[in-house]
């Protein structure tokens, strides 16, 4: 009798160990046969950047730049797009390109330089696909407080302290007096307004005479050549008029060309192009053959240094001896490694932007050459500032030839 009970006993025991075993692996959630095993999250080791550019004809700073990233990283790491010339009409097609990337389950981020009109369209497109995907983008062509809310990072040169900078620059190379071309529309354009009050306030604290000259806009029926036929002409006349000590800037690119040439001939005063870049302007008009050198920083500040010493007048031409658009590009394909990598603090590392932007440019122009990194405050006509916690502006030293 004993012996049954005892027996009796233990099987109900059995029975209730494996009944609480199986309400521990199944009810409870415990590992079942088939069912999938969640690994844990990490690295993408086939991780790729999306490089967005204009084409060589347009943009070959950005152009190359990309160009460069491939080379450097390989094509299993760089995808390079490009928008069409005609971006303003063609936005579908940036758009596309843009989408595609973020389609590619390997493209972790996107590096778009420049930024053109359209931009903010295909990047709502591209996270519409992908909404973790970073974007970061580089000179812009459209409103601050537009692409700021669609990007990660934007970057770009910080406009408004060249209204110091050019002045201060052009000061250090004797200029007493300081001609500034452009035209209605251009002031019309926030920044480039804001920023002609500060030259004029510098020129004063300086003593150095500002003058206003105005040129035909080269949208209007004369076009580009007009333009440049009135630089050519009215820039002799302003040296006649102050002097060689007269530092000459445009607003317009079209200009730059022919004020460079005469700025060479009557040996006056020439402190950068409107848009800071070795390639911009200075090569075409010195005549300096390009080709087999394309996206060469080093190459091409030797040979304008030449030229301007065989025209005799040395220290009197400056420019920024890294490119802007090559140093976003870089810069930003560095930085967007670095992310995917988990090697910043969240999206937006502005101490890891900035040391990235100092190194490139001391990689390009040498060791210590200055690179200021701050965020945009944008003034408003109503006297308001717009402060971004997203927009880097980027200020560098300048390299006189």
């Amino acid at each position: 009798m004993s012996k049954r009970l005892l027996s009796l006993l233990l099987a109900v025991l059995l029975m209730f160990t494996l009944f609480a075993c199986n309400r521990s692996n199944g009810d409870e959630g415990g590992e079942q046969e088939g069912d999938p095993v969640e690994e844990p999250g990490g690295l993408n080791e086939n991780w790729k950047i999306g490089v967005v550019t204009g084409t060589l004809s347009q943009s070959e700073e950005e152009y190359q730049a990309a160009q460069n990233m491939l080379k450097l990283y390989g094509e299993d790491r760089i995808v390079h797009v490009t928008y069409p010339d005609n971006f303003t009409t063609e936005t579908e097609t940036t758009i596309a390109q843009v989408r595609s990337l973020a389609e590619n389950p390997d493209v972790e981020a996107i590096v778009f330089v420049q930024a053109v009109a359209g931009a903010s369209a295909a990047v709502d497109k591209a996270r519409e696909v992908r909404p973790d995907i970073l974007v970061i983008c580089g000179t812009i062509g459209e409103d601050a407080n537009v692409i700021s809310k669609k990007a990660d990072i934007v970057m770009g040169v910080a406009s408004l302290d060249l209204g110091t900078a050019i002045i201060d620059q052009a000061h250090s190379m004797g200029a007493k007096t300081f001609v500034h071309y452009s035209f209605p529309r251009h002031l019309g354009i926030n920044t480039i307004a804001v920023r002609r009050e500060l030259m004029m306030k510098r020129c004063e604290e300086l003593g150095i005479e500002f003058v206003d000259a105005t040129a035909p806009d080269p949208t209007g029926d004369a076009g580009v050549p007009g333009t440049q036929q009135a630089v050519l002409e009215d820039v002799p006349r302003m040296v006649d008029l102050y002097g060689t000590d007269t530092a000459f800037y445009s607003t317009n690119c079209g200009m730059q060309e022919p004020m460079i040439r005469r700025v060479m001939e009557h040996k006056a005063i020439y402190p950068q192009p409107c848009c800071p870049s070795p390639f911009h302007a200075y090569p075409a008009a010195l005549g300096i053959d390009v080709k087999g050198h394309e996206g060469d920083v080093p190459y091409m500040l030797e040979q304008i240094k030449l030229k301007v010493a065989e025209g005799g007048n040395t220290g009197r031409m400056a420019n920024w001896p890294v490119p802007i658009n090559m140093l976003e590009v870089e810069a930003g394909v560095k930085y967007a490694e670095k992310w995917i990598k988990g090697e910043t603090n969240g999206r937006v590392d502005g101490e890891v932007l900035t040391q990235l932007i100092v190194d490139v440019v001391e990689k390009t122009a040498g060791e210590g050459t200055r690179a200021d990194v701050s965020l945009f405050e944008e003034p408003q006509a109503d006297g308001s500032v717009i402060k971004y916690d997203n927009y880097f502006m980027i200020l560098c030293d300048y390299y006189v030839f």
